[in-house]
């Protein structure tokens, strides 16, 4: 009988605990945390906090932002993987946050299965910047350099098995050429290096670099895409230069919960940041910084994820066997 007891305390207790901000039903009735896995005033900062500030509307709630950056951009997903699973912690996945920390293990226990994406917003094709200076303003002649000058053309990119990293590896494989490789902790100070004529190139997003491309400090000479990107038209893409696919390389931004999240509230989440997502705002929004809008969730979210980790996991271990990585 006591141990009956005990036992109907535990349940009471769990349901109390599990139920202390109201019912699914309920949900949201406070301000929903937004831990993003980047520092304040980047892309992916930019992104979220738009996105969300759409999403408020059709939730009835505020969101408010932490960013926790750092470890191929895992510091803050690991922190969202440990929170209380109630709908009242979300934060963001992007490629760092999926791809590269899985395969680097740089912290202890981080593990995907912790919690459940349940939406891809954007995507965001790396591209080659040059200065407004450079000799070379088209990816022909910035070829022509690099096989002219084996290990002298300067291109920034974020780090050693970085998803840019991997795709100027990748450009010297298929050209049989040798780039001198400078890392650097981010596209904020990948545009320093531009701007100070410290390299001659970088690799990211063109939406990383939209203040000087803008500005006219700095060209594109190709996205690494199969698409246009509708806020910089004059920016050829793979596929009008010819390059082989094996090329098409970028990021994206995806939302996840823990969890053990109720389904219902993810239901709420993924409507809610669906319909911000797919607006107009969003859409004419996402021109102005580069990226492309492309909601995705449930099977069709899953097998986008389930494709990117094989075949960049792929690539990774190609590296890192060959003595790359």
């Amino acid at each position: 009988m006591k141990r009956m007891i005990v036992m109907i305390a535990c349940v009471l207790l769990s349901s109390t605990a599990l139920f202390a901000n109201g019912t699914p039903e309920e949900y949201p009735n406070k301000d929903v945390e937004f831990i993003v896995s980047s520092g304040a005033g980047g892309g992916t900062d930019a992104i979220s906090r738009k996105i969300s500030q759409l999403a408020e509307k059709e939730l009835g709630t505020a969101i408010y932002f932490v960013n926790k950056p750092g470890a191929d951009d895992a510091v803050g997903p690991n922190l969202l993987m440990g929170a209380k699973p109630d709908g009242y912690t979300i934060g963001n996945f992007n490629y760092g946050s999926i791809i590269n920390a899985p395969f680097t293990g740089l912290i202890k226990g981080y593990d995907l299965a912790k919690v459940q994406i349940f939406a891809l917003i954007t995507q965001e094709p790396d591209a080659l910047m040059v200065t407004k200076n450079s000799p070379y303003t088209t990816f022909d002649e910035f070829i022509e350099a690099a096989k002219a000058n084996p290990g002298k053309i300067k291109v920034a990119d974020q780090g050693i098995g970085s998803r840019v990293n991997l795709l100027a590896l990748k450009i010297q494989d298929f050209y049989g050429v040798q780039f001198n490789m400078i890392s650097y902790q981010g596209s904020a100070p990948q545009r320093e290096a531009i701007l100070n004529g410290e390299v001659d190139a970088a690799i990211t997003s063109l939406g990383d670099f939209a203040p000087l491309l803008n500005s006219g400090d700095a060209i594109g000479v190709v996205e690494f895409s199969s698409t246009q990107n509708g806020g910089f038209p004059t920016v050829p893409n793979s596929v009008e230069l010819g390059l082989d696919d094996s090329l098409l390389s970028g990021s994206f931004l995806t939302l996840a919960a823990p969890v053990e999240t109720p389904a219902e509230i993810i239901e709420k989440l993924t409507k809610a940041f669906g319909s911000a997502a797919t607006s107009t705002e969003f859409s004419e929004w996402t021109k102005t910084v580069g990226v492309t809008p492309d909601f995705k969730s449930g099977p069709e979210l899953k097998a986008f994820i389930d494709g990117k980790i094989e075949g960049e996991t792929k690539a990774l271990q190609a590296l890192k066997d060959a003595g790359v990585l």
